[in-house]
């Protein structure tokens, strides 16, 4: 396994941190204020369409996307680095640069399992920055950490397909350029095979019978960038039959293929995170007096920056080699790594940024720092794209295969 960083990597990455110092970091202040003004908390500050026009103007855009044809081609090994400096600010740099999700494993599904037909339709705009769309897969009524468990049905009525059920915390359903929907559901609810129940579809959002019932919160934030998380309702909502992505029954294995790469990019941001929380410890520390001397003479404050660096170089090196597994032998073949990173990642960087806030202050806890932002994100992490109880409970199971 070699880490280094190629020649491409290297200048990526060089554009890329320039990017940040130049114009990212400016700008989180500047977009606050500008959202501040605005008639509507989804509408897009000024700023972020301006952090657009750049990053594409220099090539910083769609880096997450694998597939040349689409994408920067770049492999996983080869984005890893560069997702971790976006995670520095996960708010605004994955969003200026396109590399946003949900839309980022959207367009991963279009790229891999969409026809010709609804790649042009909705992956070019989604490539362009033109619109953004949502994945609805989580309910309120189950335990959708076990999709098999998910009750909205979609059923073929001649040539359309009649989708019913309430979905929530549908990740970028209240941005207004949100023009679509990826919905998974069951078309074969009483199939023999439980993994051949579901299938996923596309939906306009201005379908007849498609209803955003409310913004959901999280931590008490409303994730304006990722566009908001909403509860929607589905009632006999009518589409198309040619837009069922793939086949009937074939909605868990492309679940199942969209979140491998969104763990992993997850964990490649949450590291970002973590640096951003270990510079600004650093900068605390150094800057702050307490009881005669500053924070960072303060042997508790070097136990905290120690262990945070050491942490933060051993989760990189697993994530690294997370990466390097998908890129020789596929996602299946790094699928104990991907669960390890999922399990370790976040909870790691929230115990990070719960030191940071507490180094902080009454200032960590506030919005003059971005560190109580960043703790809501890492920790809910632990539950998104699949809890951590359910990630050890596979990895366990395979362990403990090889000794029965």
């Amino acid at each position: 396994m070699d880490f280094a960083f190629d020649a491409r990597t290297e200048e990526l990455r060089g554009k890329l941190l320039a990017f940040m110092d130049e114009y990212v970091y400016p700008a989180e202040a500047v977009a606050h204020e500008q959202r501040a003004q605005l008639a509507s908390p989804w509408e897009t500050p000024a700023v972020v369409e301006e952090l657009k026009a750049e990053a594409r103007r220099q090539g910083l855009w769609n880096l997450f996307l694998p597939d040349s044809e689409y994408g920067a081609g770049l492999t996983n090994l080869q984005y890893a680095p560069l997702a971790e400096i976006m995670g520095r600010s996960p708010q605004l740099a994955p969003t200026v640069t396109n590399c946003a999700a949900p839309d980022t494993g959207n367009m991963e599904v279009l790229t891999q399992f969409g026809d010709e037909q609804q790649r042009k339709q909705w992956l070019e705009p989604l490539l362009a920055g033109e619109i953004r769309s949502a994945f609805a897969m989580t309910e309120p009524e189950v335990a959708s950490s076990d999709a098999t468990n998910i009750t909205t049905h979609i059923e073929r009525d001649g040539d359309e397909y009649v989708i019913t059920g309430r979905k929530w915390y549908i990740s970028g359903a209240m941005h207004p350029d949100c023009k679509i929907f990826i919905v998974m559901g069951k078309t074969d609810p009483e199939g023999s095979d439980i993994r051949r129940q579901q299938s996923m579809i596309l939906v306009p959002r201005d379908t007849p019978g498609v209803t955003i019932e409310r913004a959901m919160q999280v931590f008490g934030y409303e994730d304006h960038y990722h566009g908001g998380h909403a509860e929607v309702i589905f009632d006999h909502a009518r589409v198309p039959a040619a837009n069922l992505i793939g086949e009937e029954g074939g909605g868990f294995a492309i679940a199942q293929a969209r979140l491998g790469p969104g763990r992993i990019h997850h964990c490649m941001r949450l590291i970002g995170m973590a640096e951003r929380a270990i510079e600004l410890m650093c900068r605390r520390a150094v800057s702050r007096t307490a009881f005669g001397k500053t924070l960072a003479q303060q042997g508790v404050v070097h136990n905290w920056i120690a262990d945070a660096r050491v942490t933060v170089e051993q989760l990189r090196l697993l994530v690294l080699k997370t990466a390097w597994l998908m890129d020789t032998v596929g996602n299946k073949g790094a699928h104990t790594e991907i669960q390890s990173i999922k399990i370790a990642t976040p909870r790691a960087v929230v115990d990070i940024l719960d030191r940071a806030i507490q180094l902080h202050g009454a200032g960590g806890v506030s919005q003059d720092f971005p560190l109580a932002e960043l703790y809501a994100g890492a920790r809910t992490l632990m539950i998104a794209d699949g809890p951590d109880e359910v990630h050890q409970r596979s990895l366990a199971r395979r362990e403990l295969k090889r000794y029965v």
